[in-house]
């Protein structure tokens, strides 16, 4: 098969290469009319244009990588696709790989992405290393976290308020007149887990309660054993805050159908997401709504920001959250 060139397009359509250059140059400058002729000339001929060359000519591969640590939570699929139409809407293609936050299994990806002389990286939940840091830094390719901070980085993340949005759901539970109170808390080696726990915990201390903790490890087997192991405790909660959505199913499931309580009169369970299944009504959960359409905008554009000034500093951005109210809680106390 014989390949078309971008110079036989060109003198297909009567245009210049540089004009058929900048049809398929995503941001570029050309008449419609210019567009409608190179377009019909290349539909003609059977023309697609050479990502590969260009990006050696331009320096810039128009490609963003998309790291996810784990697609079994609703929010990443969901996320995902947020970013990558945000993102193919500015002209960006997408590599997307997921990649487990245990030892050097971010390492790997995020060498193979250097590899491909991505534009800008995502991190959706995966941690970064001082070494990876420092490495993308020197070769020139911004990283942006999201859903996930780093202390003591020069690197983007966008996160909602986590810290608030802990303290929120303390404060509603406490107006509900809960007094004993546990949190099956996210994974403790991340700064969503974390911070989120922390703001739950500091209300809870000013009204002088302690609650009873266990990590969830953001797993639904984990989370569906820790609301057993609470249950069956010497003083067994009458409210759990749950540190996503995605562990407070299992709890419900593990509540409900197998240790035969009743939510929310035997027990009230506050998630920590919105998925769209937060809503259906077998879960009919509460929970804090994380602002995921704010989320990936600001990311999309914390990024490009970076890619076209790479002297811009690192931003550290926090979205405010809303409780939404359904049927797994009571209240508040009138």
């Amino acid at each position: 098969m014989v390949k078309i060139t971008s110079l036989q397009v060109a003198e297909r359509a009567g245009v210049s290469q540089s004009a058929v250059s900048r049809v398929f140059t995503p941001g570029a400058s050309a008449s419609a009319k210019t567009v409608e002729k190179v377009r019909k000339a290349a539909e003609e001929l059977g023309y697609r244009p050479n990502m590969m060359a260009r990006a050696m000519i331009t320096g810039k591969s128009r490609i963003i990588g998309l790291v996810v640590a784990y697609l079994d939570n609703q929010f990443y699929p969901l996320a995902l696709q947020l970013l990558s139409n945000a993102l193919q809407e500015k002209g960006y293609h997408i590599l997307v790989f997921t990649a487990s936050n245990s030892q050097g299994a971010a390492e790997e990806v995020m060498q193979e992405l250097l590899d491909y002389q991505v534009d800008g990286i995502i991190t959706a939940s995966v941690g970064m290393t001082n070494d990876l840091t420092q490495r993308c830094a020197a070769a020139g390719i911004p990283v942006v976290m999201f859903n996930r901070g780093q202390e003591g980085e020069a690197i983007s993340s966008v996160t909602s308020a986590n810290v608030k949005g802990g303290r929120a759901v303390a404060e509603f539970l406490l107006s509900c007149g809960h007094k004993t109170i546990g949190h099956i808390s996210g994974w403790a080696g991340s700064s969503t887990g974390r911070d989120r726990q922390a703001g739950f915990c500091e209300v809870l201390a000013e009204h002088g309660i302690t609650p009873q903790i266990i990590d969830g490890m953001y797993d639904r087997e984990t989370a569906a054993a820790a609301a057993q192991s609470m249950m069956d405790s010497s003083i067994p909660p009458n409210a759990i805050f749950v540190g996503n959505d995605h562990m407070a199913f299992a709890v419900l499931d593990t509540l409900r159908h197998e240790m035969g309580l009743r939510v929310p009169d035997d027990v009230a369970i506050v998630g920590y997401d919105d998925v769209p299944l937060a809503a259906w009504p077998a879960y009919n959960l509460t929970t804090m709504r994380q602002p995921l359409n704010r989320m990936v905008e600001a990311t999309v554009e914390a990024l490009i920001s970076r890619i076209d000034d790479p002297t811009l500093p690192a931003q550290l951005i926090e979205i405010d959250s809303p409780l939404i109210q359904r049927g797994t809680t009571k209240g508040p106390k009138t």
